[in-house]
């Protein structure tokens, strides 16, 4: 295996001295510029590749940003990655991502490891069974900025990104109501993370809104998986008397439950109508195509870049912010035939 090249192999080769060829990659003024291209030229040849590790521990700064996601398998969390990648790139940082698959001590030694890549600046979406997060303490020790973004933790030292869950629930709900349903089921995720604990809140105001009465028996709390889907289907058809509404807080486990239900001879949405929440591609595939909450991935994951940027240049002494602790992106609801009951 052959050694890399370095500056003073550079400098042998030419007959000049270290210093001018470091001056020369670094494109300063007082070198010349045919000395510079002679240099350039040498370096190119005999296959130099420049140190940026070395050169970025002391300048203090990697430029690179850190993503920790629960699942990268995941319609949202990729079309959130999309929105950090176009951000990040135009501001010349690179991302390091990687998954927690769930699990807060996965989660824990991800955050480790990007603490010890020395990344400028930490995105995350905890992970499903995240209760705290103690593992984040070296970075608001060291004032590297973490961002939270759609699963959230609160803490005085860092911004989460969200949407209105509890508006989104509440306007999901509230549809149903409007097309009929009475007697309506949630299928909820880990009510301790915030997301699913918003989304049982707006739940329950849309049914007291609307003066109908709320019923633990009608929350059915799973892990949202297609399985979990499943079981809550078969959950559902063993009540004593079948609900006439779902509303289920994410997509795939509304698509396999909605797929259960109609094999067991449910209409949907004559005998139960259903909504889902992500506005997943499984949405749009499923028969009859599901009505759900349009969750803007893209956008932000553009927010959350720009927003830890900023955050950064302020530590670097760049910028004069008024931090606030949470930005609410929009969201709306997706009318499909899931739901929509014809009028007789």
């Amino acid at each position: 295996m052959s050694k890399d090249i370095t500056i003073y192999d550079i400098a042998k080769d030419l007959g000049i001295s270290p210093a001018t060829v470091s001056r020369a990659l670094n494109d300063h003024p007082a070198v010349n510029g045919k000395t510079k291209q002679r240099i350039l030229a040498t370096a190119d040849t005999l296959g130099y590749r420049s140190n940026m590790f070395a050169s970025n521990l002391r300048k203090q700064k990697t430029n690179t940003i850190g993503v920790i996601v629960p699942r990268l398998n995941s319609n949202f969390q990729s079309s959130v990655m999309a929105g950090m990648e176009k951000v990040a790139n135009e501001a010349g940082y690179n991302l390091i991502i990687s998954q927690s698959l769930e699990a807060m001590q996965k989660e824990s030694a991800n955050a480790k490891t990007m603490y010890d890549s020395r990344v400028d600046g930490l995105l995350v979406s905890l992970a499903y069974d995240t209760e705290n997060i103690d593992h984040f303490k070296p970075f608001f020790d060291k004032g590297i900025p973490v961002i939270f973004y759609d699963r959230v933790a609160e803490h005085k030292q860092c911004i989460g990104i969200v949407i209105d869950n509890i508006q989104a629930a509440y306007k999901a709900t509230t549809h149903l109501i409007e097309n009929g349903c009475k007697d309506i089921v949630h299928i909820s995720g880990n009510l301790k993370i915030n997301v699913y604990a918003d989304r049982l809140k707006g739940y329950k105001y849309a049914l007291i809104d609307h003066n109908l009465p709320f019923k633990e028996s009608s929350v059915i709390t799973t892990n949202l998986s297609e399985e979990a889907g499943k079981e809550a289907a078969q959950q559902i058809l063993e009540m004593e008397k079948l609900p006439d509404g779902i509303f289920v807080a994410n997509d795939t486990c509304a698509a396999t439950c909605m797929k259960k239900l109609k094999k067991a001879g449910v209409v949907v949405p004559g005998d139960i109508a259903i909504v889902g929440f992500n506005n997943d591609p499984i949405s749009r595939v499923i028969e009859p195509n599901l009505t759900t909450v349009d969750y803007p991935g893209y956008e932000m994951g553009e927010v959350a870049v720009k927003n830890l940027i900023t955050l950064m240049n302020h530590v670097a002494g760049q910028s004069d912010i008024l931090i606030t602790n949470t930005i609410t992106v929009r969201s709306e609801l997706i009318v499909r035939d899931s739901s929509v009951r014809k009028a007789s």
